[in-house]
């Protein structure tokens, strides 16, 4: 990167420039105060008075240090501070001039020279810099004609400080010409010189037309979602880029050519629903100086577990995955963090006892996030054995070490896609949801009859289940902006598709809060709002890269693939609900189940599995979840008797 140079004005001529100032000043106080009589102005030694006045203005700036700043970015604190050096001056003059220094006889510095003085002396100090201030000004703005001409909305402290950062910067390839406020009574104002229009009543409209503005700038915290969404639609509509100024509290200088932060808005800032946070100190306690292990860890959700987790202090994290370069990529990630926590990249499949036992065995993890499993519903239709040995087999293996090694929590990462499963991945996710609660019931019981095993509680077993992950991989999100970068078209299996959607951080803090809080045998799920169509969602991500839908880009629906519904579900139809201390958290009450029975119907369908039976395997699924009904599936014909006319 080039940086540009500026000449900055040394402090030795601007210290020159301040006595020259302070001398001409007292000069002309008293031509003023003697009515210009030059006659009378030579009964005064002047040689002694401007000597006198200089030495009292070298040493104030020398103390107050006034000639040090720069001069073309003359601040309110520069002004207090060179009229602070002019009253004391004046105090000092009239102090010397009532003590007769210089002249035994006469007063040298009658009070209305001193006050004429200060007036004039403050007038020509503070003249010089803010003139050169204005020339740096107009000169940087005269440089602006050809830059992109900008907007900001909101006209709070966040907008104020990005005026200013992008202004001061000569570097910036960005025009700031006017604010947007949502108040009818900052219309017709101006905010340091800038016009501000009303958002709305077609004021956009406009200044696109106008061409006054290509670019909008949006404080990343002050806008709620459906009015993001409205004005992104308005931009995108008009052919205004949008960008989101990071929060004033995380800007890191150098970070940006700006000083600052700016970012594209994104289709996860366009959710049809408000972000959730969630924020609860029981964390701190449930994680920091304990072992963490994380099953999946190279993927969308284990890698954001991790990032989450590294937060709290634990005395290490255990990285489990197969997959050697990610988790290798994850590492380095964590030790660029600089962070003290250890952290150990474990290569190893779930599937695999003697390796996890070993696992165990090392670090005696307290804490156990499992993420690993197989999850494209397409791939998994088409390989249902492999499905049963990653996300049940794995998740069994894993509870088992859990309770044998004594950790204090299992939190499982499961799936919408589990509830009345039309598909293998989500029947494959919904046995390890099974297996895991009558696990947890099974030992619970055991520990009321037989009391603690070497004074510690038994091993909770915690469910998540969450929609749609934006942004991770193999999803929706980058599959769509791969098509748009080849120009299109972009695939849909229906126009009536939909889907919950959320975003990665919110689904492990979810995963994290479900830990915390969890005391064995729940299922925790979010209530994310209204499910959004992917078509609609295509629509956007087509109009935010400048391109109009069905003219530049077109939508192409494939058809619903195997395993494939329409509408997913969080919740069981035949399940309701319990409130937790969130709002949008809750807890679904499911149906239980015996775990002797459980346990033999699992032994006998992974028995199914690991021969790689296909039907019997998926029959034995269906046995187990009778409400696993296949969709555009090879599979339905084993559903026959469960169809009702």
């Amino acid at each position: 990167m080039v940086h540009r140079s500026s000449w900055i004005t040394p402090s030795w001529l601007i210290l020159l420039l301040d006595l020259g100032c302070s001398v001409l000043a007292i000069n002309l106080a008293f031509l003023l105060r003697l009515n210009f009589e030059v006659e009378t102005l030579y009964r005064y030694p002047l040689k002694e008075i401007s000597l006198l006045v200089t030495g009292v203005t070298l040493i104030l700036s020398l103390i107050l240090r006034t000639y040090r700043g720069i001069v073309r970015h003359t601040s309110l604190a520069d002004i207090g501070n060179i009229a602070c050096m002019n009253i004391i001056s004046c105090c000092m003059l009239v102090s010397i001039g009532y003590s007769h220094v210089l002249d035994a006889d006469a007063n040298l510095f009658p009070l209305s020279v001193v006050l004429i003085n200060f007036f004039i002396g403050s007038f020509f100090l503070l003249s010089y810099r803010l003139l050169v201030k204005w020339v740096f000004k107009y000169y940087n703005n005269f440089r602006a004609v050809n830059r992109t001409r900008a907007a900001i909305y909101h006209t709070g402290h966040t907008s104020l400080m990005l005026r200013k950062a992008i202004t001061d910067n000569p570097g910036s390839d960005i025009r700031i010409v006017a604010f947007l406020a949502d108040s009818k009574s900052h219309a017709g104002k101006s905010i340091e010189g800038l016009p501000v229009y009303v958002s709305r009543k077609g004021q956009l409209f406009k200044m696109a037309r106008q061409g006054k503005i290509s670019l909008l700038l949006i404080p990343d915290d002050h806008l709620d979602m459906p009015h993001l969404n409205e004005l992104v639609e308005e931009c995108i509509s008009l052919n205004i880029r949008v960008q989101k100024i990071i929060s004033v509290d995380q800007w890191i200088d150098g970070a940006h050519n700006n000083g600052i932060q700016l970012k594209d808005i994104n289709i996860e800032d366009l959710l049809e629903r408000s972000v959730i946070n969630i924020k609860n100190e029981q964390l701190s306690e449930e994680l920091k100086g304990k072992s963490i292990l994380v099953t999946g860890a190279a993927g969308s959700i284990g890698s954001e577990i991790v990032r989450q987790v590294i937060k709290y202090e634990p005395s290490v994290i255990i990285l489990c995955d197969k997959a050697e370069s990610p988790l290798h990529e994850l590492e380095l990630e964590m030790l660029e963090k600089g962070s003290d926590v250890p952290v150990i990249p474990y290569i190893g499949n779930v599937c695999d006892k003697v390796r996890m036992q070993q696992l165990f065995e090392v670090y005696a993890p307290a804490i156990v996030y499992h993420a690993a499993a197989y999850k494209h519903v397409p791939m998994m239709e088409k390989n249902p054995s492999i499905a049963v040995m990653n996300n049940v087999l794995g998740t069994k293996i894993m509870a088992e070490l859990a309770v044998e090694f004594g950790a204090e929590k299992f939190v499982m990462v499961s799936t919408d896609k589990a509830v009345n499963p039309t598909n293998v991945m989500g029947a494959s996710k919904r046995i390890a949801e099974i297996f895991t609660q009558s696990f947890n019931n099974s030992i619970n019981e055991h520990f009321k009859q037989t009391g603690p095993i070497f004074g510690l509680p038994p091993t909770r077993f915690i469910t998540t289940r969450f929609g749609n992950v934006l942004g991770s991989n193999g999803s929706v999100i980058p599959r769509f902006k791969k098509q748009l970068e080849s120009g299109g078209p972009l695939t849909v299996t229906h126009p009536e598709i939909t889907r919950y959607f959320m975003t990665i951080p919110e689904a492990c803090q979810l995963v994290l809060e479900a830990g915390a809080m969890g005391q064995g045998g729940e299922i925790f799920v979010f209530d994310m709002g209204k499910p959004m169509k992917v078509a609609d969602l295509a629509r956007k991500m087509i109009r935010m890269s400048g391109k109009e839908p069905g003219r530049d880009i077109q939508i192409v629906y494939s058809g619903l693939r195997p395993g494939e519904k329409l509408y997913e579900e969080l919740l069981n139809n035949a399940e309701n609900t319990l409130p937790t201390y969130h709002e949008k958290i809750l807890i679904a009450k499911v149906r239980s189940y015996s775990f002797a029975e459980v346990d033999a119907r699992v032994s006998e369908l992974i028995a199914s599995a690991q021969q790689h039976y296909l039907t019997p395997t998926v029959a034995l699924m269906k046995a187990l979840v009778p409400e696993f009904i296949s969709k555009n599936s090879a599979f339905e014909e084993l559903d026959k008797d469960k169809i009702k006319l």
